[in-house]
């Protein structure tokens, strides 16, 4: 009896779903386990430490000891390094329910290596709210994010932050500033044309929407509108999916200028006439350049009813020192 052509293909692609299925449910499962034996580890060192009044330090006699003798017994994974981690897992997740089975062990690595609590709630909120990968999660950890949401915060602001992550619920949460654009590793002396740059963004496209944040989709470059037979085109259009509105990015590689803000005003008014269709809000402008007078931003959108916003741009990390400070400060006030 031959096999019909489509009936078997069906098959196949069943049977495959089920082995994927499985084999994603294994790493789980195995992450699950390996998390657990080392929180596991981390409070039996921790309690052998309280019973003889000693401290796990990187050098000391009882992680050497202990490292040598796992590694004879097991062996590899029990290293000094390691052993610490496990001890540090444990006293900053002292109470296993408050460990996700969601996150892997490297993910717990990069967030215990956050000396601040306040800090580490927030991104272990945002790796489970954006599911990011270690990669992303290192990324948004080396850029500051929380420290860079925060400033724009008061202390009960800042604790909101940190309990239920970076949740957008309108669109002024949607804009940081300044963005850090390290990832595109373009050196600060280095001349480019906004063409240059948005060539860079495109060519890292995932990192640039990483950094955007949670909800943003991309739909073109140099998107092309005519009014009266004349042509514009805007440099990035992205679609948000939890504000349901466009997202204009304009990229400027100076300061801002009044003109600037008139055109994004421009494209706006084209896209709630042209381009918007039912259920969508009024679409979002973000210009993103190297300066930003704020008096002149001031002047040149008072009266504007359309959502734009003028924000900057560095193509280096920030100083997190001096971040981490400013938060403190915002923290210890009243």
């Amino acid at each position: 009896m031959r096999l019909q052509k489509n009936n078997y293909k069906k098959l196949l692609e069943n049977i495959g779903t089920a082995i994927e299925s499985a084999r994603k449910n294994a790493v789980v499962v195995v992450n699950s386990q390996l998390v657990k034996a080392n929180w596991e580890i981390g409070r039996h060192i921790v309690e052998f430490e309280q019973q003889g009044n000693e401290r796990a330090e990187y050098g000391s006699a009882l992680l050497v000891r202990l490292s040598k003798d796992l590694a004879h017994r097991y062996g590899k994974g029990f290293g000094r390094r390691n052993i610490l981690d496990m001890r540090r897992f444990y006293l900053s997740y002292q109470k296993w329910q408050t460990v996700s089975a969601k996150l892997s062990w490297s993910h717990y690595i990069s967030l215990i290596s956050i000396s601040n609590n306040t800090a580490r709630k927030f991104y272990e909120k945002q790796a489970l709210n954006e599911n990011l990968s270690v990669r992303e999660l290192e990324r948004q950890i080396d850029s500051s994010l929380f420290e860079r949401l925060a400033l724009s915060k008061d202390k009960k602001g800042v604790l909101k932050l940190s309990n239920k992550g970076h949740i957008i619920t309108d669109y002024t949460e949607a804009v940081k500033d300044p963005y850090v654009l390290d990832f595109l590793k373009i050196p600060q002396s280095h001349k480019m044309t906004e063409k240059d740059l948005e060539q860079k963004i495109i060519d890292n496209l995932q990192m640039f929407i990483l950094e955007l944040g949670k909800g943003f989709a991309f739909v073109a470059r140099q998107y092309r509108i005519t009014i009266r037979n004349k042509h514009y085109s805007i440099d990035l259009v992205f679609y948000h999916r939890i504000l349901k509105c466009f997202v204009l990015i304009d990229l400027k590689i100076r300061g801002v200028a009044h003109s600037d803000i008139g055109q994004m005003n421009l494209y706006l008014n084209y896209f709630k006439s042209e381009e918007n269709v039912e259920n969508d809000n009024e679409p979002i402008g973000i210009i993103l350049s190297t300066e930003k007078d704020e008096v002149l931003v001031e002047y040149a959108t008072g009266g504007i009813s359309n959502k734009i916003f003028v924000s900057k741009y560095q193509l280096y990390l920030p100083d997190k020192k001096q971040l981490q400070r400013k938060v403190k400060a915002i923290m210890e006030s009243r």
